[in-house]
């Protein structure tokens, strides 16, 4: 079973300007990388670790300024691997269950490849060379 933290950490080292919701690019920052990576980053846990995608909104003193995702785990646990991005002022209201997209995500398709190739590599150089025992 893939560990949590580690996954946390690997998320954390992958994302980029180029992993970032192109909406939130120009808010993207390296002192503030979980900025724009809360799509992307949602549908990679439950790829690797299931569960359901949660969807609430970004609202500031009452206007809606966004959407934001996380991950509920099968255990039942909320997971926001990005909840450290939002600023004073930004707060996350409700929480709706969303389906997965079918395949890769329309929006967001290449930044969710990108961050997906470079989990799935850092997972596997984790894992090291395979062993076939004949």
């Amino acid at each position: 079973m893939l560990d949590l933290e580690v996954l946390r950490r690997i998320l954390r080292a992958s994302w980029g300007a180029d992993t970032c919701d192109p909406h939130d690019v120009p808010d993207w920052r390296p002192d503030n990388p979980a900025r724009g990576q809360c799509g992307v980053t949602a549908l990679i846990v439950q790829e690797l670790l299931g569960g359901e995608l949660i969807l609430g909104e970004v609202v500031v003193q009452d206007t809606r300024t966004g959407h934001h995702y996380w991950n509920r785990l099968p255990d039942g646990r909320h997971v926001d691997l990005t909840a450290d991005q939002f600023r004073p002022g930004e707060v996350v209201v409700g929480g709706q269950v969303q389906q997965r997209p079918p395949g890769a995500p329309r929006r967001c398709r290449a930044q969710y490849e990108i961050l997906r190739q470079r989990v799935l590599a850092e997972l596997g150089a984790l894992a090291g060379p395979a062993t076939h025992a004949r």
